[in-house]
């Protein structure tokens, strides 16, 4: 509320127009709660884009890691260069708590270490089961999806999907492999 009200001064008084706020959010949240009270549905919002194969290849080069940029094809091809998969993947790879092969092999497990990050999300969904069900729906297929907009909003909204148009695509292969394998039993 205070967010919104500093919000609305900052239109009437001049004062409040020096006023410059940069609230950074996971719209993850929009699952449990009515975007329509959101107080994060004022100001611009701007969207973290996946890194290139060039950003992946720089940031593992800060990290210490060695090789060509089509080394790294491989873990571009699992997580599809999502900021925090990519950062999580290339600091146990630069630790060297384990192989690149073996850690793509069980990344999409409950062993791997993205298992906190994808039960976190198979928990949400399982709290909604038209969600659950639409993303089983989309992991399913190697085809776009197209479904009814505010479930493809609360999917994209979780990073979950890739928007194309009116149809909607797993954002990783990660994501697909995990949500088949997880929501096929649900």
């Amino acid at each position: 509320a205070l967010l919104r009200a500093w919000h609305e001064q900052a239109k009437s008084r001049d004062i409040w127009k020096k006023l410059r706020l940069v609230v950074v959010h996971s719209t993850e949240v929009y699952v449990p709660m009515d975007i329509n009270q959101s107080p994060f549905n004022v100001g611009l919002p701007i969207e973290l884009h996946p890194f290139t194969e060039e950003q992946v290849y720089s940031l593992a080069r800060l990290h210490g890691l060695r090789g060509e940029i089509e080394d790294f094809a491989p873990l571009m091809a699992m997580v599809g260069g999502h900021p925090y998969l990519v950062r999580l993947a290339l600091y146990h790879l630069a630790r060297q708590d384990i192989a690149l092969e073996e850690f793509l092999q069980t990344a999409p497990t409950e062993a791997g270490f993205y298992s906190d990050h994808l039960r976190r999300h198979l928990w949400n969904l399982q709290q909604n089961p038209e969600l659950a069900a639409a993303m089983w729906q989309v992991a399913s297929t190697n085809k776009p999806v197209r479904l009814e907009s505010e479930i493809a909003f609360k999917l994209h909204s979780m990073g979950l999907v890739h928007l194309q148009g009116n149809e909607v695509t797993p954002r990783c292969n990660l994501y697909q492999q995990y949500f088949r394998d997880r929501l096929a039993s649900e």
